[in-house]
């Protein structure tokens, strides 16, 4: 039976970083043929990431709706909480006669 030794990639699939020829794994991370290594891995297959060209506002448009809710407390809620105070003041002046 003839024993086939993989070839180690250039760079590491799982890292990215260069890998030394006739390694058996990677050194920065470790990854080799039976934890990630793939026979075709011939480049960086790192995260994909968005395009140059992302555009912020349309993806919060795209995920949250068009229009963004306005940072704040409601006038409601203003109104009510001037009115609670109101009375535990007049509560309190009260009791305290």
């Amino acid at each position: 039976m003839k024993s086939t030794r993989l070839k180690a990639p250039d760079v590491c699939p799982v890292c990215g970083k260069d890998v030394p020829r006739g390694s058996l794994a990677c050194p920065e991370c470790g990854a080799d043929h039976n934890s990630g290594w793939r026979k075709d891995a011939a480049a960086y297959d790192a995260v994909d990431l968005p395009d140059q060209d992302f555009n912020y506002d349309e993806f919060i448009r795209a995920e949250f709706g068009s229009v963004p809710k306005p940072a704040g407390i409601k006038t409601f809620w203003w109104i009510a909480a001037i009115v609670l105070i109101i009375v535990f003041i007049v509560i309190y002046f009260y009791a305290a006669r």
